[in-house]
């Protein structure tokens, strides 16, 4: 390898341009073959970028620089190289030098491009079409990219450049050249692409915030660039036409995003960021609605002869662009249906089948702008095309498109009808299942497909969506279609959703009856809605009369719902699910119609009432006690709730479970604490059968509420089914959310909120690296993407120095879980010319691999006595020198003496920095707890004033300083799930306040928050704490210590591993220093230091003597002998009461017991009283 090595590096030293493309050729290969070629590219840059050089062999050296990584000081020799190519007479050499200038590092861009502005402003004008064609395509790669928009925020002459740069750009869409036309078209829909997603800037590794300038910038551009399209749309379109069809479909996206932004008025926003007060578009803002109609019909009618184009690719581009203009105000819906029948024309052809996803999201997407006949007609479709989707997010997201549509259909169709209007065939919910394949899935118990369970989730959570308000909508767009048919749907009352939904549980019934090896997600949200219907139509009380006030469609639905009550009570017998059982009758007694039960009937097997019981004696009875199947525990309470509310209800139900509750106490399966509830149940049913009429009301009333899960108690957290379920529901309740509540519109936020948006962030503090006197001063600070897995390290260097320090070099080196992009073990940035005092900024971006406490290592190396040049300087002119002394003169190298090194702080990353926030219910949060298998435990103390002229300023001023050491978990990555604080004060026999609180925080993907790993491991975290006041007291000002338990538990052992390493830098990053932790030794230290000295005053306490008896005088002998006389006459004998005395005969524990309980319920009144104080 050695020898073939050198000889391409001989062969690039040679004159020969043949001999020297060939070398390169072979360098590409074996880069491509995967072996370091540093040392070629060394040669490389040096014999041939640096040097004259044929433009092929400019081209793959080049090639070869992009394949390898070079160091700073071989990259300042291809910028040299670039500058002197500019001036080549060679337009292709000049065209090679303009096409590296993508693949600049950041930090050496600006100024190069500063350098060379006129230079790069004359490749516009140039006669070559290679030369125009590639300044156009490097320019529109580069301006597009944050890193420049951050550049021209800072400079503004860099910024009036490269803003006229666009406008050449956009002037080159109507070039003679079709090459240089295609890419001009690509480039300004790279930048329209770029303002919207951002994708680019994060493909070049990019993570910047974005500031209010830098957004106007874009902003500034983008309105340019959209009214230069719409002022030349006839020409844009005609010079489209001429291209070649391969070509075509460049012109497609940025000839729709302009006529789209002019005519749904986005234009009006994105010049309103922009604040040029100059803006070129104004005329565009006073363009008409008819003009914008006609533009927009113009553009459509341009587009709709390439739908029968013979290119997949480029029917896909025409059909998702023409549906993006049939939602602008006055689209038509004939253009999406032409749209979305050419789309699924691909799909039947089995073309463009790497699309499969995006063809079936953008159907169903734009599903809403089709007629109601065209939709009906596709449900069925859909669904078998959706079912085969790979991609789990896509095709959960397509469910929730069908399941909202078919939803929105079927109001808007009814709504109709209540109109007066024809009633349309295929509008029901049922349509949805029509489908052989679908019905015979739905109605299979043994089937082991997950769509089924996909599509019955998705159809029950679109039913609460329904349920909720409607979100606003102010501007018009996707979604205030939908919106408004669901409210011209739900228009007669705000319980109309509860048709639908009632359709929707008769025709999912099937169901209950599947074996899902385990699973229950989509089986529990069944069952919740029917919880939910019965009670909003109070099934219980039987179906309502006319004579009682109910209209006709609320008797056919209660008449549905209690059909569909009988119904499932005989899908009992037939239930393959073990924890289902209970689930179901739950879901059936609580709300059944008792008394409607036909008397004649009991002693009949299909009575509804004795199938519930003998039901409940099978859960009773299970002896199946695996973990894998049923959950014994919870079934069995659930049971003997049924039992008692049953009971309670009716009489003949209370003599039926009596007679199982007394057969289950006397058996081995009952614990003790079982035997004790079914006493008390029977207590409670014996009672509620002997008084009938005066029985409490709230024993058997019925909540709607639906107590159960598909977390479960009693497993590990792996265990598969419930793992499984855990993912469904995760993939369901994403997919509804963002369908049915999405997040406003960056651009919209941007225009209500301004600079407070969250959009447009504040850089965060800055940390010291270096001290204040050494001569280089570092401050960093870093920025995350938990999307990406990536981190972005600021560096600010000042040179402190009275000198101008010509090079500064900056290493930055890893330690944990980072890596660099490249896979280079460091990272080093040369910064140049460093005038005293002035600021410079650069940036590095890693990678985080897992979970793990990480740091970035930054040492600065600068060179006092840089810039010495070597002896034997050449000052011919370049075009007369031989090749010979060129290729000398550009090897000679400035000394770089010896550097002075200077080491910085280590700059680590918190690893709360590394969470998400995840948001999670208290109860779904108690039950992931238990089953969180690693587990850490430490102690964390802080101080507070207790009380004093501190404490109480503080506390009117809003500021409590009791939870001071924990307030900044609220700036914490963490969702909080609920806390609870108790709260009390001195009492009886108290010589100090006590403060207990109760904080509970969870961690997944840790007073209770949630959080999620980037790499999707759980945390939970709860935190005990009391307090005591402390001894020393100064000025009055008592300062009491917070003592904080710590209990974390993870779904990995490595995410406990890394916080039990380092449990005090573990709280810094929790709480910003504010809590210190206390060894495990400590805490027991000081725990029997206290209990000492309690023992110690108690013991003093008892062996303190009575006080002595002063004599008594002659009347105080006379006054006791008068007592006593008075004694006896009340009845007391010996000091010994004879009847109820009124003397307390507490204890005094119990007594101080008492009163702590009184100060509690005290301070809770006091506590109430100020939150209502706030509220009003």
């Amino acid at each position: 390898m050695d020898i073939l090595f050198a000889q391409i590096q001989a062969d690039l030293r040679s004159n020969d341009a043949l001999r020297q493309s060939g070398a390169l050729l072979q360098a590409l290969q074996e880069s491509a073959a995967g072996r370091d070629i540093s040392v070629i590219a060394k040669s490389a840059v040096e014999e041939i970028v640096s040097a004259p050089a044929s433009a092929v062999c400019k081209k793959l050296a080049f090639d070869l620089i992009r394949s390898t990584r070079l160091t700073s000081d071989l990259w300042e020799v291809v910028c040299a190289g670039i500058r002197t190519d500019f001036d080549f007479p060679d337009p292709e050499v000049t065209a090679a030098a303009v096409s590296i200038l993508a693949a600049i590092p950041s930090y050496r861009l600006g100024k190069l491009i500063t350098d060379c502005n006129k230079e790069i402003s004359n490749c516009f004008d140039s006669p070559s079409h290679n030369l125009r064609f590639s300044i156009t395509e490097t320019l529109g790669c580069i301006l597009a990219r944050d890193d420049l928009v951050t550049l021209c925020e800072n400079n503004v002459n860099l910024l009036d450049r490269v803003s006229n740069w666009w406008n050449r750009i956009g002037q080159n869409m109507l070039d003679r050249s079709d090459a240089v036309s295609k890419v001009a078209f690509e480039s300004v829909g790279r930048l329209f692409l770029e303002f919207d997603s951002k994708r680019m800037s994060r493909l070049a590794g990019d993570k910047l915030v974005d500031s209010e300038n830098s957004l106007a910038i874009r902003s500034n551009w983008v309105s340019s660039m959209v009214d230069f399209v719409w002022k030349k749309r006839n020409a844009l379109m005609a010079r489209s036409l001429i291209l070649p069809v391969e070509s075509f479909r460049a012109t497609v996206f940025p000839l729709a995003y302009a006529i789209k932004a002019v005519a749904s008025g986005a234009i009006e926003v994105i010049g309103k960021l922009s604040k040029n007060q100059g803006n070129k578009g104004v005329n565009t803002l006073n363009a008409g609605n008819a003009e914008r109609l006609v533009g927009v019909s113009d553009l459509v009618s341009h587009f709709v002869p390439f739908l029968s184009s013979l290119d997949p690719a480029l029917i896909f581009e025409v059909g998702i662009n023409m549906l993006c203009l049939a939602d602008v105000p006055g689209g038509k819906p004939e253009w999406a249906s032409l749209s979305i029948i050419a789309i699924l024309t691909l799909w039947d052809r089995q073309e463009f089948s790497s699309a499969r996803e995006s063809i079936v999201r953008s159907v169903v997407t734009n599903l809403h702008l089709l007629d109601l006949h065209m939709q009906v007609s596709l449900f069925k479709r859909l669904l078998l095309m959706v079912r085969n989707l790979r991609a789990e997010s896509d095709r959960m997201h397509a469910i929730a498109c069908i399941c909202r549509t078919a939803l929105c259909v079927d109001l808007f169709a009814k709504e109709s009808v209540r109109r007066g209007q024809k009633p349309l065939a295929g509008t029901d919910i049922a349509s949805l299942f029509e489908d052989v394949r679908i019905k015979d899935d739905l109605n299979s118990a043994t089937s082991k497909s997950l769509f089924r369970e996909e599509l019955v989730a998705s159809l029950v959570e679109s039913c609460f969506q329904l349920s909720l308000p409607l979100p606003e909508q102010k501007g018009s767009g996707t979604e205030s279609r939908v919106i408004g048919a669901l409210a011209y749907g739900t228009g007669y009352g705000a319980l109309n959703w509860t048709e639908p939904a009632l359709e929707v549980v008769e025709v999912c019934r099937p169901c209950v009856k599947w074996d899902c090896d385990g699973r229950t997600y989509a089986i529990d949200c069944y069952l919740k809605l029917l919880v939910r219907l019965c009670h909003i139509y109070d099934t219980r009380g039987g179906v309502k009369r006319v004579k009682d006030g109910a209209s006709q469609d609320q008797i056919l639905n209660e008449t549905r719902l209690q059909k569909l009550q009988h119904e499932l009570v005989k899908d009992l017998r037939e239930v393959n699910t073990p924890r289902v059982v209970a689930r179901m009758v739950w879901a059936i007694s609580e709300h059944i119609d008792l008394e409607g039960l036909d008397p004649l009937l009991a002693d009949d097997p299909e009575d509804p009432l004795n199938i519930i019981v003998a039901n409940i004696h099978k859960v009773l009875f299970n002896i199946d006690v695996s973990a894998t199947v049923t959950n014994r525990c919870q079934d069995v309470q659930a049971a003997l709730l049924c039992a008692q509310r049953l009971g309670s209800r009716n009489a003949r139900a209370g003599q039926l479970l009596t007679k199982e509750l007394e057969e289950f106490r006397t058996n081995a399966l009952a614990d003790s604490v079982n035997k004790h509830q079914c006493k008390f149940i029977l207590q409670r049913i014996k009672y509620a059968s002997i008084h009938q009429e005066s029985r409490w009301s709230g024993v058997s009333e019925a909540r709607g509420d639906y107590p159960f899960s598909h977390h479960k108690f009693t497993v590990q957290f792996y265990e598969a089914a419930a793992a499984q379920d855990r993912k469904l529901e995760g993939l369901v309740h994403k997919a509804i959310s963002e369908l049915w509540r999405p997040d406003p519109s960056e651009l919209t936020i941007l225009l209500t909120k301004g600079v407070d948006s969250s959009f447009l962030k504040v850089p965060p503090s800055a940390y010291s690296l270096t001290g204040s006197s050494d001569p280089c001063y570092i401050e960093a600070y870093h920025l995350t993407d938990s999307n990406y897995g990536r981190i972005t390290l600021h560096l600010k260097v000042l040179n402190l120095t009275e000198l101008e320090l010509n090079r500064v070099d900056v290493r930055v080196g890893l330690t944990g879980a980072l890596y660099f992009m490249d896979g280079s073990p460091q990272a080093v940035r040369q910064l140049h010319s460093l005038v005293s005092q002035d600021p410079v900024y650069s940036s590095v971006t890693v990678g985080v691999s897992h979970f793990e406490r990480c740091a970035l290592w930054v040492q600065v190396l600068y060179y006092p006595f840089y810039g010495s040049r070597a002896p034997g300087d050449y000052e011919a002119e370049y075009a007369e020198e031989d090749p010979q002394i060129m290729r000398q003169k550009g090897s000679v190298r400035t000394t770089l003496g010896e550097p002075v090194i200077l080491r910085c702080q280590p700059y680590k990353i918190p690893l709360t920095d590394l969470l998400l926030p995840h948001k999670i219910s208290p109860v779904e949060y108690f039950r992931l707890w238990a089953s969180l298998p690693a587990i850490v435990e430490y102690t964390g103390t802080y101080t507070y004033e207790g009380s004093g002229f501190k404490a109480t300023a503080a506390q009117q001023y809003g500021a409590s300083p009791f939870l001071s050491g924990l307030k900044s978990l609220s700036s914490k990555p963490f969702h909080k799930v609920c806390s609870h604080i108790l709260r009390t004060v001195a009492g009886f026999q108290v010589s100090s306040a006590v403060f207990s609180c109760l904080n509970c925080f969870s961690a997944i993907r840790g007073g209770r928050k949630a959080a999620k790993t980037w790499f999707g491991g759980f945390v939970g975290m709860m935190i005990f704490g009391s307090s005591e006041v402390s001894r020393n007291v100064d000025l009055g000002d008592e300062t009491t210590t917070m003592l904080c338990k710590f209990v974390v538990r993870a779904s990995d052992a490595s995410i406990a591993k890394e916080i039990e390493a380092d449990p005090q830098g573990w709280l810094d990053d929790l709480t910003d220093g504010g809590v210190e932790y206390m060894p495990e030794d400590d805490v027991k230290e000081a725990s029997a230091e206290r209990l000492r000295i309690s023992l110690e005053r108690i013991a003093l306490l008892k062996a303190a003597q009575p006080r002595l008896k002063t004599p008594k005088s002659d009347e105080d002998e006379e006054e006791e002998e008068e007592d006593k006389k008075e004694k006896k006459e009340n009845g007391e004998e010996n000091g010994k009461p004879k009847g109820p005395s009124t003397l307390s005969k507490l204890t005094a524990e119990e007594v101080e017991h008492r009163a702590l309980q009184a100060a509690v319920l005290q301070e809770w009144h006091m506590l109430c009283k100020e939150r209502q104080a706030k509220a009003t």
